[in-house]
């Protein structure tokens, strides 16, 4: 083998592997990934149950259920549309009535959205960038200028 040849081979491999850790790495980036959806928007998006989200909304009145033990059911709404949301585990502090929120999880087979994390606002004036914007746009929330 020439030293041509040699140098043209140690880069070919080294452009393979380069490749394939590529590959892999946005191979386990996409299973990781999660799509963020408002109630309304899913009616027209067609969501397989265990298929992984981001629910967003403003947590509706009246559905904070409280079960034994960290069990927690309420309903997430865009005063359009609203989901029923089960949650075990320890809730934000913040967490409320009429508030913004972002559950992450898939859906049950029985069409219960199932969280494994919930988000909530950490102060009056901020509201998750996602909530905020798909609330914007559908004309529910409008921003409170107060100083």
């Amino acid at each position: 083998m020439t030293r041509k040849q040699k140098r043209l081979s140690v880069i070919v491999t080294g452009l393979l592997f380069l490749g394939a850790a590529s590959g892999l790495t946005f191979y386990a980036l996409g299973q990781k990934a999660s799509y963020f959806y408002m109630p309304a928007d899913l009616a027209a998006a067609s969501v397989p149950p265990g298929q992984r989200i981001r629910l967003g909304g403003l947590v509706e009145k009246g559905t904070i259920v409280r079960g034994q033990g960290a069990m927690v059911a309420f309903s997430v709404t865009d005063t359009q549309r609203s989901v029923k949301v089960n949650y075990t585990g320890i809730l934000p502090d913040l967490f409320r009535e009429e508030q913004g929120v972002i559950a992450e999880g898939a859906f049950g087979p029985d069409g219960v959205f199932i969280a494994d994390s919930v988000l909530a606002k950490h102060d009056e004036r901020y509201m998750p960038k996602e909530v905020a914007e798909g609330l914007k746009a559908k004309g529910v929330w409008q921003v409170s200028v107060s100083k």
